[in-house]
Formats: structure tokens, C-alpha cells, sequence
């Protein structure tokens, strides 16, 4: 491979830009709303285009907390509504998406005098299971539990609930959805930033102004028709609707409520469990998780308004950090987790629709959940809701598109979340592949569906070994290079895999980063300067945002 690869694969990506006819829809927004709707517009035969002015998934949907869940709470807020659709989005995705979408035991421990009490949270429990049509709870009396979960703690306890979610990896996610899109004729290019909205004579918006971000030294632009744009910019979508109504931030009405979400990240040895924690904080009673994730124990997630947003990365605060670490160690109270075991962090920001004053406003936790469409000058925004009720918020954007874009007669119906035949009645042909372990295999089918083929056809001498002790191999690493549209180390490290949140140091160690060279070097044409480069910009990168804050 030569110098000039990430060049060729650059310009191969760009290539649908000069399109001479007006696309039928361009997409603003590389997350897992935005391929969802570009999934479920190009099975309709739509001449799609999306873009994100980052990487694929940078923002909320690289930096969730990886569950496909309910929302059990909202039960218990009365919102029935969106638990009902969320379980059954649920199921449906557990069924399709075996390997990438995983069942996971969750338990809440019950203390005396402590909220809620079994017969209250069984309840809930019951009819949680009634909503996904399936029998996941159970109970568990004190000495029976202790037996199995020695870890936690002993005094006052009563006894604990099980009951069923999922768990994924949210960025995985969204690339196995934008695959299934570009399959079905949709194109996705990262890096390109909507820089302005272009409109007619009558105000109405026709396209959109794209400038190259992928080189600082860049300054291409595309000026872009479609007959109907999507803003699918999740906690930043207030900007371009701002654009399209031609009103000014001080009289424009804001409805995007960003909160953000935080997380630790420690070793198995360090704090060892197989399956779900949920339990309430002993200082403000807000719900927290610590749940296993890639051969690591995550502890998530905090709830608070953030600072209006801008183009930049979102950090834990060291408040956050110590509100983690204290609920944690007080249910597991012979762990004594500090920071010095925290190998990681992420945070990430939700986009909450919110009409309420900033004086009237309730906590972020008990805000809706629910997304919401808009419909300014033939801009459709969406913004809220669920990685879980991904491919229904597509659904509904479509119908509002209807009202500016002539679908042809073509109905927007239910159809699966991905191709079944492909995804989870795949049998890749390659040999290799019976030769991995079975759940490499299920985990492999699951993240890379119909490309599977095409990951082991690539993979070198040793790549279909695992990265030290994580569920990644080396394969996935230049399949990623080579295939995925990678611009930096941090979209390889952080989003394609998630080797920087799960390796010490963000993965920057001999040998990993070795290696790691030798495949970029191969699969994208870095030279040594450009190596070095890319691993200054990351260290700096992970050090602020994906790990402790100074003390």
C-alpha cells in the first residue's frame, strides 16, 4: 500500500457529491437517527445522501450507555406509551440482531426502608413483561442471592428483582444500519459540515451548503440540492432550525435540552460482575447502572444540563467522577474503587425536547424521552427519543416528509430493523470463519452482516486473533482502515472499535500501538509523520475527554 491510499479512498467517498440531478433527500447528520432514516428512505427506492460533519456516530450515539432497553421507569412516570414501543423495538431487536443487540440481566437490590420496596418494583416488573409479550422476572430471596453476589452489600438487605434488557455497541450500531442504507443505493460521507441551509425564492430550503472538514487545510464546498433536507443533528438540531426560519437566536424558541451522560470505565478484577446492577443513588435517588461491557465493568451515568453546545468533544466532570465512584462503592461496599482504577471515561450529551421556561423546568432525569418532528420552510428536524425506538423515529420523519416530497405512492410500512436474510441468516463462505470460536462467530455476524465475507478475505497472518484480552481482533482494525471511512486514529480507536475506552491508556501501548501503526501504515498509506501526528492528536484528544479530568 502507498502514501497516497486515504487520499483515493477520500476522493472515492466524495465522488457522489458531483451528482448532477438533486438528490431526494439529504440527510444532515451521521448518528443513529439519521442512518436509521436513511436506511428506511433507501429501501423506498430514495435517492439519499447523508453527511456528518464529524465521524459516523461521534456525537450521542458513540457515547451512550449501550443499552436497547424499555425505560422501566417510565412506567412508573406513567408514560406508557413509549416503554410499550420501546420493549417491543426491544425484542424485535434481540431477534434480528443476535451479536450486535444482547440479552442482559439486570437486578435491583432491595434494602429495608430503602425505595422501592420488592412488591412495588415487581409490579413494575410484571407488566414491563406483559408490554414485551416475554417472562423475564424473577426474585430472589436474600441468602440465595448473597451466595452468588458476595460482593455487595449485606446490611438490611431483603432480596433482589431480575428482570431483562440489551446491551450493544452503540456506534457498531449505527455503521451496521448505514451498511444496510448503502446497500439499498443511499450514500454516507463523513466529515463535511453542513455549513449553511440554501433556500429559494420563496424562503423554502432546497439544499445545503457542505464544506470538507477532514483536513484542517481544506476548503472544498459543495453547494447540494434535494428536495427535502433532514436535520438529524440530535442535540445541536436547534442551529439549523434557526437557519430555516429565518428568526434570530434571541427570538427564536429553543426546544433542545441538552443533558449530559457520564461513565466510568474500571477492570473486571477490579470490580467483577456478570450481569446488571440498577440501584438509586444514596444522595439524589437518580437510577444508576453497573453493567459488564467488553470485558470491562461500566459505571453510568449522571443527568445534568449541559453548557450550550458547540463543535468540540464532551468531558466527565470531577464531580461526576466522585458521584460515580460513591454510589458504586456503596452498594459494592468492599470494592473501595477510587480513581486510580478508572481506566476510561465517556460522556455523552442527550438531546431532551423540552417547552418548558428555564424557570419551570423539572430535573433532566424526568424529562420525556419522546422525539418530536418539525416542519419549518421544508426543513424536517428530529431530535429526542431512544437508540432503542430508532427505526419508529424513522418512520415518523418519513410521514412528515410526505408533505414535501412525492413518495411515488410508496407507503411508509413496517419493515425489520435490518435485512433479516443478510444479517442474522447469514453464512459467510470464507473458510476461516469455522475456524473462530462460536461466539467470535455470532459476534462478527452481528456487526458485520453482509461484510463478513469481505473482513476475513482481508485479514493477514495473526489479525483473526483477539486485541489482548478484549472481544476485538486485529481483522476488525484493518477492515475498518481499508473500508470505513477512516480519517483519524480516534475514529479507528474510539468508534470503529472501542479499543480506547477498554486499553489502558486509550490503547497507546507496545505492542498494541505497534501494531496498530503497521496497519495504518499498510491500509491508509501513513507515513511516519503522519503516524505521529495522528497519535498526538489522539493522545491529547483522549487524555481531555476520554479520561480523569485534572484533579
Amino acid at each position: 500500500m502507498n502514501q497516497a491510499n486515504q487520499h483515493q479512498q477520500r476522493q472515492q467517498a466524495l465522488a457522489p457529491l458531483y451528482r448532477s440531478e438533486p438528490w431526494d433527500m439529504l440527510i444532515i447528520g451521521g448518528g443513529i437517527t439519521g442512518a436509521g432514516i436513511a436506511r428506511e428512505a433507501a429501501r423506498r427506492g430514495l435517492a439519499v445522501l447523508l453527511i456528518e460533519q464529524k465521524d459516523f456516530a461521534w456525537g450521542t450515539s458513540s457515547r451512550s450507555s449501550k443499552m436497547v432497553h424499555g425505560g422501566l421507569r417510565y412506567i412508573a412516570s406513567g408514560d406508557y406509551k413509549t416503554t410499550l414501543l420501546s420493549v417491543r423495538e426491544r425484542e424485535r431487536m434481540l431477534s434480528e440482531a443476535s451479536g450486535l443487540v444482547n440479552e442482559m440481566h439486570y437486578v435491583m437490590p432491595h434494602y429495608k426502608g430503602k425505595f422501592p420496596p420488592p412488591w412495588i418494583f415487581n409490579t413494575l416488573l410484571r407488566v414491563y413483561d406483559k408490554l414485551a409479550g416475554q417472562r423475564y422476572f424473577k426474585y430472589f430471596k436474600k441468602d440465595a442471592f448473597l451466595s452468588s453476589n458476595p460482593g455487595i452489600k449485606r446490611e438490611n438487605f431483603l432480596g433482589a428483582s431480575q428482570f431483562s434488557d440489551a446491551v450493544t455497541d452503540d456506534s457498531r450500531l449505527v455503521m451496521r444500519v448505514l451498511d444496510e442504507a448503502i446497500h439499498d443505493g443511499a450514500h454516507a460521507i463523513n466529515y463535511l459540515k453542513a455549513e449553511s441551509l440554501i433556500t429559494n425564492e420563496q424562503g423554502l430550503v432546497v439544499g445545503a451548503s457542505l464544506v470538507d472538514t477532514a483536513s484542517q487545510n481544506s476548503t472544498a464546498t459543495y453547494d447540494i440540492y434535494a428536495k427535502v433536507v433532514v436535520s438529524a443533528t440530535g442535540a445541536w438540531a436547534d442551529t439549523l432550525r434557526m437557519q430555516a426560519s429565518a428568526q434570530t437566536e434571541q427570538s427564536f424558541h429553543k426546544q433542545i435540552r441538552p443533558s449530559r451522560g457520564s461513565h466510568l470505565v474500571v477492570s473486571q478484577e477490579r470490580l467483577p460482575i456478570n450481569q446488571a446492577y440498577t440501584f438509586l443513588h444514596p444522595v439524589d435517588k437518580r437510577a444508576i447502572f453497573v453493567f459488564p461491557w467488553e470485558n470491562r465493568t461500566v459505571l453510568g451515568t449522571t443527568d445534568l444540563d449541559h453548557p450550550p453546545l458547540d463543535d468540540n468533544e464532551v468531558g466527565i466532570t470531577n464531580a461526576e467522577v466522585d458521584y460515580l465512584l460513591a454510589a458504586t462503592n456503596d452498594l459494592f461496599n468492599n470494592a473501595h474503587l477510587n480513581r486510580e482504577d478508572v481506566i476510561s471515561t465517556w460522556a455523552g450529551v442527550r438531546p431532551l425536547i423540552s417547552d418548558r421556561g428555564d424557570g419551570n423546568r423539572v430535573s433532566p432525569s424526568k424529562e420525556k424521552r419522546d422525539h418530536s418532528v418539525w416542519l419549518d420552510n421544508n426543513l424536517v428536524t428530529v431530535s429526542g427519543g431512544k437508540l432503542t425506538t430508532f427505526r419508529l423515529i424513522a418512520l415518523d420523519v418519513l410521514k412528515t416528509c410526505q408533505k414535501v416530497l412525492a413518495l411515488d405512492g410508496v407507503a411508509i410500512q413496517d419493515h425489520t430493523h435490518l435485512n433479516d436474510q443478510v444479517f442474522s441468516k447469514l453464512v459467510p463462505t470464507n473458510p476461516k470463519f469455522a475456524t473462530l470460536p462460536v461466539s467470535l462467530q455470532q459476534r462478527l455476524k452481528g456487526f458485520y452482516g453482509r461484510q463478513l465475507d469481505a473482513l476475513l478475505e482481508l485479514a493477514h497472518d495473526g489479525d483473526l486473533a483477539y486485541v489482548t484480552d478484549s472481544n476485538t481482533i486485529w481483522a476488525e482494525i484493518r477492515f475498518a482502515a481499508r473500508y470505513e471511512q477512516v480519517i483519524h486514529l480516534d475514529d479507528l480507536l474510539l468508534r470503529r472499535t472501542r479499543l480506547g475506552l477498554i486499553l489502558l491508556h486509550g490503547a497507546m501501548t507496545p505492542p498494541i500501538s505497534d501494531r496498530l501503526k503497521q496497519i495504518c501504515q499498510q491500509e491508509l498509506g501513513w507515513d511516519e509523520q503522519k503516524w505521529q501526528q495522528e497519535v498526538d492528536r489522539y493522545q491529547e484528544l483522549w487524555q481531555r475527554y476520554y479520561y480523569l479530568p485534572a484533579a
